[in-house]
């Protein structure tokens, strides 16, 4: 239909208001048809997705009766059932040195006091899935994937990513499927190629340039200052390192994936599209994964204090129930939703074979949000909803519930170290963390 269409009558014409009928048929997406390979063309390696959702969940209906193995699936996580011996549910585990809020995507995955520094409104720290990119990300064409409903980096307590450099920059999201699918498995034209080599050069050239002069500035600086032209020297030097990895990998082809039934044109604003663009945007990790692309993918569903249930519900204003019957009903519909979702990936997961193996034994998935929208609607950064999925050939230990005293619990960083341990990274200390969590790994 015509967006100009209009109802005419005896001498009058009454434009019509806009209606869906007048988007061209490719702008909604059509329920997904993909099915993934039956084998994965990675060989068995150490993989981690980090999967967020604002706004907290109705923790009444998310958590269940009884710990450890003999727990009972609460009214939410049935939406899981068939995928119980295959995740562990985590609860009273929270982050000691966060202030709650709508902060909760800021701090999941670094655990920071945003307001530690005198005179700063906010200062993040290095998030858990850039610690291990630095580790492993030279083995990969990606060292990390970036993934958001909102693209680019956002605003301080509002961001539209979960990562983290060590200086605590946010690093860019992205929310376009075709964007993401371009840039994992399109080949580059003659011309990107030469462009990419090109904005090697400039930048290697640009860096070279600079770096006697900000020596000679940071020695009439002040304390303060230095601190800062430090930092931004740093973020200079990681630009320079991913411009250099460029150029490392551009004459590895990339790997050959068929688009069919991949829904790229989903649009994560829309709510029509809302369940379609959640499900292509794991499809397309999941096949970063198969081909080895990456090995580390943050994926934040919805950015905090705002975006859509997966029906396109107001979340945010739904976290804020007060304790009202009918809006904590709807939030765990919400809640549902999302698992729904989750679940179709666990099950692609399972159904590949990497090594004789389902896939999901080499992935740990990890999936919560950084507040916890509680029985008065309270938006407090203790007893986070958690749960962790997958890795069984790595020694992560499933089917239960591991239950704390949310007012003595150990820091949620307990589990991020475990994960970064299990992906490769010799350490035993990531933000606040006093060990890995017991019964887990």
């Amino acid at each position: 239909m015509s967006r100009r269409a209009v109802l005419r009558g005896l001498g009058v014409s009454l434009p019509l208001p806009f209606l869906e009928a007048m988007l061209p048929r490719a702008v909604h997406a059509a329920p997904s048809t993909w099915r993934p390979p039956v084998k994965s063309g990675a060989a068995p390696t150490p993989r981690v997705i980090f999967c967020y959702v604002p706004n907290g969940v109705n923790i009444l209906e998310w958590l269940p009766e009884g710990k450890g193995k003999g727990y009972g699936l609460s009214p939410t996580l049935e939406v899981l059932a068939e995928h119980r011996e295959h995740f562990s549910l985590l609860s009273g585990l929270g982050h000691p040195r966060c202030t709650g809020g709508h902060s909760g995507g800021d701090t999941w995955l670094t655990g920071a006091d945003l307001r530690a520094v005198p005179g700063k409104d906010y200062t993040n720290t290095v998030s858990v899935d850039q610690v291990i990119a630095e580790r492993i990300g030279a083995r990969t064409r990606f060292p990390s994937l970036e993934i958001g409903d909102l693209s680019g980096t956002g605003a301080a307590l509002h961001s539209h990513t979960l990562a983290f450099d060590r200086n605590g920059t946010p690093l860019p999201a992205e929310n376009s499927p075709q964007r993401l699918f371009e840039r994992l498995f399109v080949p580059d034209d003659a011309e990107s190629r030469e462009a990419t080599l090109r904005r090697q050069a400039e930048k290697r050239s640009i860096l070279d340039a600079v770096q006697g002069e900000a020596k000679a500035l940071g020695k009439v600086l002040g304390s303060e200052d230095r601190g800062k032209l430090g930092e931004y020297l740093e973020s200079v030097r990681e630009t320079e390192r991913r411009v250099v990895r460029q150029g490392e990998w551009i004459d590895v082809p990339k790997p050959k994936v068929e688009a069919a039934g991949l829904q790229l044109n989903s649009q994560p604003g829309d709510a029509h599209d809302r369940p379609m663009w959640l499900d292509v945007m794991l499809e397309i990790s999941l096949l970063a994964f198969a081909t080895d692309a990456t090995r580390v993918i943050t994926f934040e569903w919805a950015r905090e204090a705002g975006g859509y249930g997966v029906g396109g519900e107001n979340h945010h204003e739904l976290s804020h129930h007060g304790g009202d019957a009918g809006m904590l009903k709807r939030l765990a519909g919400v809640d549902r939703g999302y698992l729904e979702r989750l679940s179709r990936f666990l099950g692609m997961l399972r159904g590949m074979d990497e090594g004789g193996r389902p896939m999901l034994d080499h992935t740990m998935v990890v999936y919560g949000s950084g507040m916890n929208s509680g029985p008065s609607g309270e938006h407090s950064p203790k007893n986070l909803p958690l749960l962790v999925a997958g890795g069984g050939a790595w020694g992560l230990k499933h089917g239960q519930h591991l239950a704390h005293d949310p007012e003595r619990h150990p820091p949620l960083a307990n589990v991020l170290l475990g994960i970064a341990q299990k992906m490769g990274v010799e350490t035993g200390q990531f933000a606040d963390s006093t060990g890995t969590i017991d019964g887990l790994i």
